[in-house]
């Protein structure tokens, strides 16, 4: 077991170093200059421009601005934002929170509402699989976006259940306020989950070892959570991994929406206003956490069941 971690992790840390390059060169290669969009309009010399471009090491060849990037990142700076003028970890750090909290939200509603529905729909009669099945075809099928401005229209204009904007404060008022941005992105990931939760359930109930379950008289309840869902949970544990670190992409459609002052929303900003080290910043977080936490959810299937090696 503790060959097999440490070979997750080099393989995690090799990893990490291939996308940060991946999302330094992406910016680099961009078109557009920060200091010609911070300029713009406005009557700056040469010589300025000149002085900015060394100020932000714009004018630095591309190994030197990439290692001192990463080494930078290494020990806790993630650069200067070119637009704020302020370091790019003081600009992102009370934006983590409001994010964090919206993923974790979205993912819990992935789990509860997916698995159940998919676990109904695996065992239940043809009926209740027939209407689960159209619920999450039409979940899969609404966008983002089309779900979050009919929350809105629907929960928070006409029957004001909800607040329209803002991340509220306090527990009660955290959770009001996060409520509708969770629900439109958990809603493709729910029916995903249900979709493959419903298969897995379907393959466990054919599988040898529950009908001897069943002959041996074990009570139905029994049989589905020690037999039928611990078979099913390696399936249903993959994908709601993926769930959750895809949710991270959810964030920038989302967080604009809903008026959350979040990692998503800055950096929407950062692009149109071509702040590169906010974006270099908030791209390799998100890469960083979708990779984390598919390499957790590999490490994690010895511990579902034993039978798999690694």
């Amino acid at each position: 077991m503790a060959r097999s971690v440490a070979r997750d992790l080099v393989g995690l840390v090799v990893t990490l170093l291939v996308s940060s390059f991946v999302v330094f060169a992406a910016l680099y290669l961009a078109p557009g200059n920060p200091v010609a969009f911070l300029t713009k309009g406005r009557p700056v010399s040469p010589a300025t421009v000149a002085q900015l471009n060394a100020y932000y090491h714009l004018n630095q060849a591309f190994g030197v601005r990439y290692w001192d990037w990463l080494t930078g990142i290494l020990h806790g700076n993630f650069g200067t934002s070119i637009i704020f003028g302020i370091p790019v970890s003081s600009l992102i750090g009370p934006r983590v929170t409001t994010t964090a909290l919206l993923v974790v939200y979205a993912w819990l509603l992935i789990v509860l509402s997916g698995v159940t529905l998919g676990v109904l729909s695996g065992i239940r009669g043809r009926r209740t699989d027939a209407v689960i099945s159209v619920g999450t075809t039409v979940g899969l099928a609404t966008p983002v976006f089309v779900a979050a401005i009919v929350l809105i229209t629907v929960f928070a204009v006409d029957l004001h259940w909800f607040p329209t904007l803002g991340a509220g404060s306090g527990l009660v008022g955290r959770i009001r306020s996060l409520t509708l941005p969770a629900v439109a992105l958990a809603l493709g990931g729910s029916a995903y989950v249900a979709r493959v939760s419903r298969t897995a359930v379907r393959d466990a109930e054919t599988r040898e070892f529950v009908d001897t379950a069943r002959g041996r008289g074990l009570p139905p309840r029994h049989v589905l959570t020690h037999h039928v869902l611990r078979y099913a949970l390696i399936p249903i544990s993959t994908v709601t991994g993926i769930t959750i670190a895809s949710l991270l992409v959810g964030t920038v459609i989302v967080e604009p929406a809903f008026g959350l002052s979040g990692l998503g929303s800055l950096l929407v900003q950062s692009v149109e206003d071509h702040d590169f080290p906010v974006v270099q910043a908030i791209s390799l977080i998100l890469v960083t956490a979708f990779v984390v936490i598919n390499v957790a959810v590999d490490m994690l299937y010895p511990l579902l069941d034993p039978r798999i090696t690694r």
